[in-house]
């Protein structure tokens, strides 16, 4: 115990000698502290202030003003002379593709891709009905083809490109065509599983 106290005491020794030798700020010093401490807050203010606003303004700018333009579409479908016109079917709410069914023929190699025609064709119970829309689409080489009977039999992928031969001739292949929700073709695929008419 006799520690203690020394200690409680030599602690309030110390602690009355610093206020005696401490200086207190004068009142002018503090308010000076204080008009300088509430500049650098207003300016930090009006500085965000005008960042939101040159935010809001180069955002509305660029949801005003036309961009670079359009980009360039996988695939374009033009109508045919015939009377239905064709409308790129949209994928459903959470769906990533929507497909059309149709025959894909009369493939030809073009400079910029491969041109073929697409029949429309629906389903009614597993059978597959001409619908009369008639369009032509040209794709990259590259777009990707599931096969099965077009390849003898074989399942597999292979390229549009590779499928050229094939594909030169009348309405034979039925195929599944996948569109993207900008309308663009992504793939194909064959429809073997349907009954044609």
């Amino acid at each position: 115990m006799v520690d203690e106290t020394s200690l409680d005491d030599h602690l309030a020794g110390l602690a009355a000698e610093g206020r005696r030798f401490a200086v207190p700020m004068a009142a002018e010093q503090i308010r000076v502290r204080g008009d300088r401490r509430r500049r650098r807050k207003r300016a930090a203010q009006m500085s965000g202030g005008v960042l939101l606003a040159a935010a809001v303004a180069v955002g509305g700018l660029s949801l005003v003003l036309p961009g670079p333009g359009p980009a360039p579409t996988a695939a374009k479908p033009t109508p045919s002379r015939s009377a239905p016109q064709f409308v790129p079917p949209t994928p459903a709410p959470g769906e990533e593709y929507a497909s059309e069914i149709g025959y894909v023929y009369n493939a030809m190699v073009l400079a910029d891709g491969v041109q073929v025609t697409v029949k429309q064709l629906r389903t009614e119970r597993g059978t597959a009905v001409p619908t009369g829309v008639v369009h032509k689409v040209t794709l990259s080489p590259q777009t990707p083809v599931e096969v099965e009977q077009v390849a003898g039999g074989k399942p597999g992928d292979m390229r549009l490109g590779e499928l050229v031969d094939r594909l030169r001739g009348g309405p034979r292949w039925v195929f599944a065509v996948d569109y993207d929700g900008e309308g663009r073709i992504q793939s194909l695929r064959e429809a073997f599983w349907l009954t044609v008419e």
